[in-house]
């Protein structure tokens, strides 16, 4: 149960600061580092409880590489969705319940670039934090934090930069993205996760 609030707390914080740091007024350019801060402060916080997922699409990762059983998949994406919808509820109450455009990116390249930094997030993860010649370190949040804000920086103009399934549906509450694009969040999340979990295990056959 702890492993599961854990994980509700840090997607809800991650998300409430994407909210506060992009509805305006926000933090403009700088919100990519704030977001990647917030990740990076919450896995600081939250890693040794429950791994500091934040992210199903990190949580599938994981699992397919083995270190996470498959009896927590489904309560970790429940704990993540959830604390990412209840940040987006809180951010638009603190915004003063605004009414958002949704961005409507070019299908195909959101596609790519949701997927690419996706599994840039998943790669580094595998390989910061659940790998044996890593095991130990202690920078592995800074790593994983700026991962996101460097994609965020480099692909959020394109897609708006969710890389996770569980702010895909945040961004989607606030308004900030379209329903109608939602599954190609999804899509891109997942795929990416899988192909990284595939590309860890090929490079790292030893390491079980």
């Amino acid at each position: 149960m702890k492993k599961y609030l854990v994980e509700f707390i840090g997607t809800f914080f991650l998300v409430l600061t994407i909210g506060m740091t992009v509805i305006d007024p926000g933090a403009g350019n700088l919100a990519p580092l704030a977001i990647g801060a917030a990740l990076m402060i919450m896995v600081y916080a939250g890693g040794h409880v429950s791994g500091g997922h934040y992210n199903p699409a990190v949580t599938i990762a994981v699992w397919l590489r083995g270190r996470c059983g498959t009896s927590d998949v489904p309560f970790y994406l429940i704990a993540q969705v959830l604390g990412a919808s209840a940040a987006a509820l809180l951010a638009l109450q603190f915004k003063g319940c605004p009414t958002l455009t949704a961005g409507h990116p070019n299908v195909g390249h959101a596609l790519i670039a949701e997927f690419v930094g996706t599994f840039a997030l998943c790669y580094v993860v595998l390989n910061v934090a659940t790998a044996k010649a890593t095991a130990g370190n202690s920078n592995y949040g800074l790593a994983i934090g700026f991962t996101v804000t460097t994609m965020a920086f480099a692909l959020g103009g394109i897609s708006g930069g969710a890389f996770n399934p569980a702010v895909a549906v945040g961004i989607t509450v606030m308004g900030l993205a379209a329903k109608a694009n939602l599954w190609l969040y999804l899509v891109g999340n997942f795929a990416a996760a899988i192909v990284a979990a595939l590309t860890f295990k090929f490079i790292n056959p030893e390491d079980k």
